[in-house]
């Protein structure tokens, strides 16, 4: 488990209430062993040849690279926008029990 890549993914939702009940959905699961609920995000980008601002609600979701492809799964079919952002950033370092956490968290036959 010491050896497993830990992930931060992305993804902005329009409102708190839907950041909240996936955040919550995800953790559930065992997809992921925190998210963060990050309100109060300007995005501007460009949507079918329009230019776009909107208030959302940004989730920073720490996994593993073992739980991504369920995690990306998860995300799209409980998503409301036609086009969810999923990104995901490896994680390069951290406080190795903090990643251990993460690791033991996110592992389908870990039982609290």
């Amino acid at each position: 488990m010491a050896d497993e890549q830990v992930l931060l993914v992305m993804s902005n939702l329009p409102d708190r209430a839907s950041a909240r009940s996936l955040a919550r959905a995800l953790v559930d699961a065992r997809l992921a062993a925190c998210v963060n609920v990050l309100p109060g995000v300007e995005s501007v980008y460009r949507w079918q040849g329009a230019v776009e601002q909107a208030e959302e609600v940004t989730l920073l979701v720490k996994t593993t690279r073992r739980q991504y492809a369920q995690l990306q799964q998860a995300i799209i079919a409980a998503h409301p926008y036609d086009l969810p952002e999923v990104i995901a950033l490896p994680i390069a370092d951290g406080h190795p029990a903090y990643l251990h956490w993460v690791a033991a968290e996110t592992s389908p036959g870990h039982h609290a």
